[in-house]
């Protein structure tokens, strides 16, 4: 799994769930609780990760919904 979105906001996760869901976009978000635990303060984001072989799907669906800022950078594993 490869990460699209690092981010300490629960209503854009939430919005993103349901885009990938809708989509049939397998997902996983990772670090859900640690971030509950450290309460507030944002410094613990969460991070949604998305299947290799879908990753192109997800980036492209979360760039027409007007969210591209909020990707993570390609990863370019053929340099």
């Amino acid at each position: 799994m490869e990460e699209l979105v690092r981010t300490n906001d629960p209503v854009l996760i939430s919005f993103l769930e349901s885009l990938l869901d809708e989509a049939g976009i397998k997902h996983f978000v990772a670090d859900g609780n640690m971030s509950v635990l450290e309460g507030s303060l944002g410094m613990l984001p969460r991070r949604v990760l998305v299947d290799s072989d879908q990753m192109a799907m997800a980036r492209r669906l979360i760039v027409d919904a007007g969210l591209e800022n909020e990707l993570r950078p390609e990863n370019n594993a053929s340099s």
